[in-house]
């Protein structure tokens, strides 16, 4: 069974930057493209980012040029770098594996 753990959430003052990681057990991460998604209070879970196994990325535009997503296969690990946050950011961003495997969430919050 697949399992993916995320970490590296908190709250953060806007400007600031944060580095989130999902870890994946249970699956040969090395064949996976991995995604990052988020969702904030209220509203639906969107998609920000991606990596496929080969490196290439893309992203949602309003985090284009702030975020950057990025893999170590020896750890199993994809990451998830954001920069100049802010309060618009705010919210339990998740990794994800099609067609079904999530993880459990990581808080972020961006607040003065």
């Amino acid at each position: 069974q697949v399992q993916l753990v995320e970490s590296g959430g908190g709250l953060v003052q806007p400007g600031g930057s944060l580095r989130l990681s999902c870890t994946v057990s249970g699956s040969n991460f090395n064949t996976q493209d991995m995604n990052w998604y988020r969702q904030a209070p209220g509203n639906q879970r969107e998609w920000v980012a991606y990596i496929t196994t080969g490196g290439w990325t893309d992203y949602t535009s309003s985090v284009k040029g702030r975020f950057t997503v990025s893999r170590d296969n020896a750890k199993s690990t994809v990451y998830l770098q954001m920069n100049d946050l802010k309060p618009e950011d705010t919210a339990s961003y998740y990794c994800y594996i099609p067609p079904d495997s999530w993880g459990q969430g990581t808080q972020v919050t961006v607040s003065s």
